[in-house]
């Protein structure tokens, strides 16, 4: 019964809804903001499910035998078409009560705001190439290395930039430090692109036999360990360090901040032999809510 569960939490994509409000909420306390409404993180747990089952919501004609993730999507296809039919209606109904209940701060949110917003959206309906191929062909799922980058890039303005743009609509106008958001986002965004690339790594063959140019097909695992994943995850610890060092943290929360980034770098040392897909499921994304928690508990000891 307890494998039961933790499948249906891992391969139905909820843990990872669970991560962007762990890292949304970290946001809000690295910036000492208000933290955004319970109305938003549903909307945001339910949209973040819905996106990331969207690549499983179609019944697989074949599968790897030992793929025992794409074996549980096909055992349960009513299962995640019913999931998601009901996220998507939750993410309408309550993205509209949200917007209606805040609809005079509508057009206070600032030019800047809306326009990342615009780039955010796109970035993530390209990735799937959702709109009309009569209209725009590019799927940026299958553009090779762009593709983690793209990943990264999308989940750091969901939970650097969202998080703000949504508190301008239910609070108003509140300004946030232009070079501390930055800092911010770029640190979310290349810790995510990491994790995005060291997937790739699981799905190695397959994007092989695709020929799907990622970086691990194109530089083997080896080279991509320490000549891509190890610089990207440095350069994240070093816009860490610079946010902590600009906001003038004590030594204790740049070291609790610190502990998820030299976790990360375990981890992708530990990726020259192959693991499990739970492996990467539990530990990878693991790493990402650690970095969360750690934030968050890391702001108690600033004043």
């Amino acid at each position: 019964m307890g494998k039961k569960i933790i499948r249906y939490i891992y391969f139905g994509n909820y843990f990872v809804g669970a991560l962007a409000i762990a890292l949304s909420v970290e946001t809000s306390s690295q910036l000492r903001l208000p933290f955004n409404s319970f109305l938003y993180y549903l909307i945001l747990f339910s949209g973040t499910v819905m996106y990331y089952t969207y690549a499983y919501s179609t019944p697989l004609q074949s599968y790897d035998a030992e793929n025992s993730r794409a074996a549980w999507y096909v055992k349960h296809h009513k299962f995640v078409m019913f999931s998601q039919w009901f996220l998507l209606s939750a993410c309408i109904v309550l993205s509209s009560c949200l917007v209606v209940k805040n609809f005079d701060n509508l057009f206070r949110i600032s030019i800047q705001y809306w326009l990342i917003g615009i780039v955010m959206g796109l970035s993530a309906i390209l990735y799937y190439g959702l709109l009309p191929r009569s209209f725009f062909r590019l799927n940026l799922r299958n553009t090779g290395w762009i593709k983690a980058f793209v990943i990264g890039f999308v989940w750091g303005c969901s939970v650097s930039l969202l998080p703000v743009i949504v508190l301008q609509l239910e609070h108003g106008s509140y300004y946030v430090e232009p070079t501390l958001l930055f800092w911010l986002f770029i640190k979310n965004w290349m810790f995510c692109t990491v994790n995005a690339i060291m997937f790739d790594i699981k799905d190695y063959e397959d994007d092989s036999n695709h020929q799907l140019k990622t970086f691990v097909v194109q530089f083997g695992i080896h080279r991509t360990i320490f000549f891509i994943l190890l610089p990207l995850a440095l350069i994240g610890m070093f816009f860490m360090l610079a946010f902590t060092h600009y906001r003038h943290f004590p030594i204790l929360p740049v070291l609790i901040n610190l502990l998820p980034f030299i976790l990360l770098l375990f981890v992708i040392y530990s990726m020259q032999k192959q693991k499990s897909i739970m492996y990467y499921l539990v530990v990878i994304d693991g790493v990402i809510f650690i970095k969360a928690i750690c934030g968050i508990i890391g702001m108690q000891f600033v004043h």
